[in-house]
């Protein structure tokens, strides 16, 4: 007689593993009849199948943790300035995603304003921020032990406010982007480098 614990067992394992699979697979055929072009759009199925991997990968303990910093302005402010001068480059000031190096990464960078970013919980937000995501072009900017990151707590919150960002603060955040000749410079460097002008190789980069 089956034991009805393995059986559900089986099959849950089972509902996981075969969806998973034929992604799996329709990813693969779907990059090696297109190639490995960085300008293509990811399939809906590769969507689906990075945000499961996604989530997967962050613990379910991570995922529920609550934002530790209070919401005030200052930590705002100061997330707003931050986001400008480390994350603007490849998101755009208003979380849109639409800069040279954003749309020319693979996969692109995300409208942050939409639904499936912010639905999100604090938690995967932080860790996302914190630990970066492997194959694409999101770093790992957190510094020192998670639960120390006040500055990737702070930016949880500015990326909860982008759909409410207004012209004002888009303003000042022009003026804290990157300017100086040298960082110009980077950022050039790599656009020439997307754009396959450049045959050195990616430009060297600096965390923050």
């Amino acid at each position: 007689m089956t034991n009805p614990l393995k059986f559900w067992l089986s099959l849950s394992v089972a509902a996981i593993v075969i969806p998973a699979t034929a992604a799996l697979s329709w990813f693969a055929y779907d990059s090696f009849s297109s190639g490995f072009s960085a300008k293509a759009e990811p399939s809906d199925v590769e969507i689906w199948l990075a945000r499961q991997v996604r989530r997967i990968a962050i613990p379910s303990k991570r995922r529920e943790t609550p934002n530790p910093v209070p919401l005030n302005p200052n930590v705002l402010a100061e997330a707003r300035a931050h986001f400008a001068d480390h994350c603007a480059i490849c998101h755009a000031n208003d979380g849109s995603g639409k800069t040279p190096i954003g749309r020319n990464v693979y996969p692109k960078a995300p409208d942050l304003r939409d639904a499936a970013i912010q639905s999100m919980s604090d938690g995967e937000l932080f860790f996302t921020i914190h630990h970066g995501i492997r194959f694409t072009a999101m770093p790992a900017w957190g510094k020192g032990k998670p639960e120390e990151d006040r500055d990737s707590w702070g930016l949880v919150h500015f990326v909860r406010h982008l759909p409410k960002l207004t012209a004002e603060e888009l303003d000042e955040m022009k003026k804290l982007n990157p300017t100086t000749p040298r960082e110009r410079a980077q950022e050039l460097e790599f656009e020439r480098f997307l754009r396959g002008e450049d045959s050195g190789g990616p430009p060297q980069t600096h965390s923050h």
